[in-house]
C-alpha cells in the first residue's frame, strides 16, 4: 500500500532516523500507537499529527509488511520504504483541490488560510470569497461567522454591517440597538432593520432590490495572488515563503468608493437613496461615501 509520511527537518520521526530510498523492517507485528512505522493513506491526514510546516520533510512511502489501521486515517506497518521526497509545492497541490493556495485543505483558489471552499480568503473555514475573517459564508467579510456580505463585525446575517449580531442591513451598531432583533419563534416573515431602524421590508425584499445589485459593484479591498515572477524585490524580502509557495497574497485597495459613487448615473443613485430608512450619516460611516 502506498501512502505519505511526514518527518522532522532531519528526516527523523519518533526518534528514528530515515533516509529516502531505504527500506526499514521490524520482526514484531505492527500496532498503532505502540509499535510500527507510521504513515497515512491521504496526505492531508498526516497533518493531524504534524504541523503544516514547509520546513518538515514529506515523502511518498510504500508499506510491504503487515498493516494495522486506526479509523482508516493512520496506519502502521512492520516494513516500509521511503520512496520519494515531495516538494512543498507538490504538498500544497495534494492537500488542496483549488489553485494557488498557501494554506491547508482549501477547495477554492488563492486562499492563504485553511479549509476554505471559496476564493481569495485569508482566514479559515470560509465558504464565500474575499473574507479575511473566519467561518464566513458570505463575501467580503472582515469579521467572523457572517452569513451576509461586506460585514466588518461578527455574527451578522445581513449586509454592510459594521457592528455585531445584525440580521438586517446597513447597521452600524450591535444587535441593531434592540438586542438580537432577528427574533425567535416567529410564524411570520419578520421585517428587517435598515440603518438601525425597523423597516417595512423583509430580507427577501432586500435581496430583490435593484439597490442591492448596484451596491454589489462598489469597490472593495481584496487579496490577490501574486506569482514570484511578478513580485517586487521588497515583497520577496518581506515574504521569503514565496520560494516555497510560488508567490504570496497581496492585499490591495479595491478603488475609490467616492469616485465610484460620483460616477453613478442619477437613476442608480436614486435607487440607493430610496433604500428604506436611508441615513446618509450611517451610509458614510459604513461605506466612506458622502452622498450630499
Amino acid at each position: 500500500m502506498k501512502g505519505y509520511k511526514v518527518f522532522n527537518q532531519d528526516w527523523t520521526c519518533r526518534d528514528f532516523q530515515y533516509e529516502v530510498g531505504e527500506t526499514y523492517e521490524m520482526s514484531e507485528k505492527p500496532v498503532c500507537w505502540n509499535k510500527g512505522f507510521y504513515y497515512c493513506k491521504d496526505l492531508k491526514d498526516c497533518f493531524s499529527y504534524y504541523n503544516f510546516d514547509p520546513n518538515n520533510k514529506v515523502a511518498i512511502v510504500e508499506a510491504f509488511g503487515d498493516i494495522d489501521s486506526e479509523d482508516n486515517s493512520k496506519y502502521c506497518t512492520n516494513k516500509i520504504k521511503i520512496i520519494e521526497e515531495l516538494s512543498w509545492e507538490e504538498v500544497l497541490r495534494l492537500v488542496n483541490t483549488g489553485k494557488a493556495n498557501s494554506g491547508f485543505c482549501n477547495s477554492g483558489n488563492w486562499n492563504s488560510g485553511n479549509r476554505n471552499s471559496g476564493d481569495r480568503n485569508s482566514g479559515f473555514c470560509n465558504s464565500g470569497n474575499w473574507n479575511s475573517g473566519n467561518w464566513n459564508s458570505g463575501n467580503g467579510n472582515s469579521g467572523n461567522r457572517n452569513t451576509g456580505n461586506w460585514n466588518s463585525g461578527d455574527n451578522n446575517s445581513g449586509n454592510y454591517n459594521s457592528g455585531n449580531w445584525n440580521s438586517g442591513n446597513g447597521n452600524s451598531g450591535d444587535w441593531n440597538k434592540t438586542k438580537l432583533s432577528g427574533g425567535c419563534f416567529n410564524t411570520k416573515t419578520p421585517r428587517i432593520f435598515m440603518f438601525d431602524k425597523l423597516s417595512d421590508i423583509t430580507l427577501k425584499d432586500w435581496l430583490n432590490m435593484k439597490a442591492r445589485y448596484i451596491l454589489n459593484d462598489m469597490p472593495t479591498d481584496g487579496l490577490f495572488w501574486i506569482w514570484s515572477d511578478d513580485m517586487s524585490s521588497e515583497e520577496k524580502e518581506k515574504h521569503p515563503e514565496h520560494e516555497i509557495t510560488g508567490g504570496f497574497l497581496r492585499k490591495t485597495e479595491g478603488g475609490d468608493r467616492q469616485e465610484w459613487w460620483d460616477n453613478l448615473s442619477e437613476e442608480d443613485k436614486n435607487e440607493v437613496l430610496s433604500i428604506p430608512n436611508f441615513d446618509p450619516r450611517i451610509f458614510e460611516e459604513i461605506t466612506g461615501i458622502k452622498v450630499d
